[in-house]
């Protein structure tokens, strides 16, 4: 709890989509449906990644670490919406809202660094694969998605106690469906330069500095694609680029334009559904982006319905 001279805040309110009521329903049912794929989709490609013993790959390690990242970050955002709007309620505890607050940026924090450290790993698949079991051996991929793991958690502790310690002076009520920093930090009546330089900070070394890796890593990886004689070689290159490339456009470019856009821009309204789009869609379209994309993914499914016919129904 925050103490001011005349309030203590112990709880603080959502106005969530209150001024869009007509689409209240509609927004629930939408993010109830996103949820529930999220999780049906992400729990799938864990299961085969751990089951299929051709997909023991660095590719496939990272790729079922995203898929838990993506389950946790949808929980964490999605779920109390879900919960409040079934209860009739419209409120979280302060120390809730902490909770969710420091969840949610920490897995999407995790999940921008591991985003470049999967495209790493695609440089040197495509680029040295004479080499590859050696430089990514087990070892190696541990220790990446453990680093993911701390920079994300640890940049989030950072964020989330700068902000919670500042002074609301009794404002309680978040324009927003969830805890979201940005949103909380609007509550705050003292002077915030020095938190949205914090945040300035760590967003630009989430976001623009990965994103600067993963373009090196794929203007080498580009290259050395074109220079492949094997028609078969070159698209299972593509096939399994294009996947990644295509979570990294959508995962960065809603990041980008929550995180890093010009103060005149602001507008919480726009903001909401973006946060819609990068906590429920995006979880949701990665598994289906992955196994579209990715032949070895497919027929792992094929192979575990045909082994499990029962769960086909």
């Amino acid at each position: 709890m925050i103490k001011t001279n005349l309030t203590v805040i112990s709880k603080f309110i959502f106005l969530g989509f209150t001024y869009y009521s007509k689409v209240e329903v509609i927004v629930f049912v939408l993010c109830l449906l996103m949820y529930l794929i999220t999780l049906l989709g992400n729990i799938i490609l864990i299961s085969i990644t751990i089951l299929d013993s051709h997909l023991h790959k660095p590719m496939y390690f990272f790729l079922s670490n995203l898929s838990f990242l993506d389950i946790c970050y949808t929980s964490s955002a999605l779920t109390p919406m879900l919960a409040n709007f079934v209860l009739g309620k419209n409120t979280i505890s302060f120390s809730g809202c902490a909770i969710q607050m420091y969840f949610s940026l920490a897995m999407g924090s995790t999940e921008c660094v591991l985003l470049s450290m999967m495209a790493y790993d695609r440089y040197v698949a495509i680029c040295n694969p004479l080499r590859y079991p050696v430089i990514m051996n087990r070892r190696v991929c541990v220790q990446i998605a453990a680093g993911s793991w701390v920079t994300g958690c640890l940049t989030a502790l950072v964020e989330t106690m700068s902000v919670l310690h500042q002074s609301f002076c009794g404002n309680s009520i978040i324009n927003h469906f969830t805890c979201e920093i940005l949103a909380v930090l609007k509550l705050v009546c003292v002077d915030t330069s020095r938190v949205q330089l914090i945040m300035l900070l760590i967003s630009i070394l989430l976001l623009p500095m990965p994103m600067l890796l993963i373009c090196i890593s794929y203007a080498f990886i580009l290259s050395n694609i074109l220079r492949i004689s094997s028609v078969d070689g070159r698209s299972k290159a593509f096939s399994t680029c294009a996947a990644h490339l295509t979570v990294v456009v959508l995962f960065y470019g809603t990041a980008l334009s929550m995180y890093l856009k010009p103060l005149a821009v602001d507008s919480q309204e726009i903001d909401k559904f973006i946060a819609l789009v990068y906590a429920g869609l995006i979880p949701m379209l990665n598994p289906i982006i992955y196994s579209l994309r990715n032949k070895e993914v497919k027929a792992a499914v094929k192979k575990l319905l045909i082994r499990n016919p029962l769960c086909a129904f």
